[in-house]
C-alpha cells in the first residue's frame, strides 16, 4: 500500500511540473502578462504622444498662428513694426560673478 501511495505521489508531481514550470505553465503565463501590461502602458503613452504631435502637424499645415509662434520663441523672430526689450535681472548677475 505503501508503494502504491508513492508510486501516485511521484506520478502527482510529474503531473504538476508542466502545470508550474513547463513551457506554458502558470509562472510563464504570469510573467508574460506582466509584460503585457508593460507593453500596454507604454502604447497609451506612445498614442498621447503620437495625438500631441497630429495636432501640432495639423495646426502648422492650417494656421499661420503656430509658424508664428514657433518662430517667436524658438528663432527669436520678431516683426519689422515691433520693437524688442530685453529684461536683465541683476540679481542673478552679480550672484554668478
Amino acid at each position: 500500500m505503501k508503494t502504491l501511495a508513492g508510486i501516485l505521489g511521484a506520478l502527482l508531481l510529474l503531473v504538476q511540473y508542466p502545470l508550474w514550470l513547463g513551457k506554458g505553465g502558470w509562472l510563464r503565463v504570469w510573467d508574460l502578462d506582466g509584460q503585457l501590461e508593460a507593453a500596454q502602458r507604454k502604447n497609451a503613452q506612445l498614442e498621447l504622444r503620437n495625438g500631441a504631435l497630429e495636432a501640432e502637424v495639423r495646426d502648422l499645415k492650417q494656421g499661420q498662428e503656430a509658424i508664428e509662434e514657433r518662430a517667436r520663441y524658438e528663432l527669436g523672430l520678431i516683426r519689422p513694426d515691433e520693437v524688442f526689450f530685453q529684461v536683465i535681472n541683476t540679481n542673478v548677475v552679480e550672484t554668478r560673478k
